[in-house]
């Protein structure tokens, strides 16, 4: 059983994750619900060769920001990665899986990166460029390993209140096939990363909103993110075995169901808190 890296968090021990070569990797991967909303850019992902930074500027137009190389004459202003992009520059390393699908979120989804953007330096002008607060810690595991889940009926998230899984994901299946409940965007580039390597079993951290409408949804993240009415704690994201999503696995049976490593259950005092409207 092999758990995403997104599952420890922030400030961890465990061995950072080294992503395969780009010759090494199964186109097939990218046909992964996970890719959907990224399909515009699948070309990037698929040819032989690496886009380089005029290519991602080019397919991936950003009013006010663009790509620029991460190398060692960038580094040399010493200016901290977030203040560089509220500047307009966003520091990409060149033939490198992380930030070329942290350039496709950017592009996808440009209102929460800048939310993130915003955010991360309000803090940084508080507590300095080295020191993290809990805050920064929620915005980064979001970042990277975020998930957007929309619901219609707020009952929903009852069974996700306890890790009571075989019902979120079995009793509730009909439910996320026809949409109402549904992974509304993915923002977590790191999830994008980790999904290169087959048999991964990744855990997205989620926040939830109640609505009919995925756009919209990403719409409200965004709105709460810039205004700090989320994110205040990494203990605000909800834990989503993404493999247990219906049509997610090849292996969704009730065996599959049973793996306590993987379907966790609820840490005793852990409360999540309700979905935005």
């Amino acid at each position: 059983m092999t758990e995403a890296a997104a599952e420890s968090g922030a400030g961890t021990a465990r061995r950072r994750f080294i992503a395969p070569p780009r010759e090494q990797v199964d186109a097939a991967c990218f046909q992964h619900p996970l890719f959907g909303e990224f399909a515009a850019w699948h070309a990037l992902m698929t040819a032989d060769d690496w886009p380089d930074i005029e290519t991602l500027n080019a397919c991936m137009s950003l009013p006010g920001r663009c790509f620029v190389a991460q190398d060692a004459a960038l580094l040399e202003d010493g200016e901290h990665y977030e203040i560089r992009i509220q500047q307009g520059r966003i520091a990409t390393r060149l033939q490198n899986w992380h930030d070329l699908f942290n350039a496709m979120v950017w592009a996808r989804y440009p209102a929460i990166k800048h939310a993130f953007n915003a955010q991360q330096c309000r803090h940084i002008a508080v507590t300095g460029p080295t020191v993290r607060n809990r805050a920064q810690q929620a915005l980064t595991q979001f970042d990277e390993t975020g998930v957007i889940v929309r619901v219609r009926d707020i009952a929903l998230v009852d069974a996700w209140d306890t890790h009571d899984w075989s019902t979120l994901f079995q009793a509730h299946a009909a439910r996320w096939r026809n949409g109402d409940i549904a992974v509304a965007g993915v923002i977590g580039h790191a999830l994008m990363e980790q999904m290169l390597v087959p048999g991964r079993l990744l855990v997205g951290k989620c926040l939830v909103v109640q609505g009919d409408d995925d756009s919209a949804c990403i719409a409200r993240v965004a709105e709460a993110i810039m205004a700090g009415e989320v994110l205040a704690a990494p203990a605000e994201l909800r834990p989503l075995p993404l493999a247990g999503v219906p049509g997610w696995h090849p292996q969704q049976d009730a065996d599959f169901y049973a793996q306590a490593d993987y379907f966790r259950p609820l840490r005793e005092g852990r409360v999540y808190p309700r979905p935005l409207r």
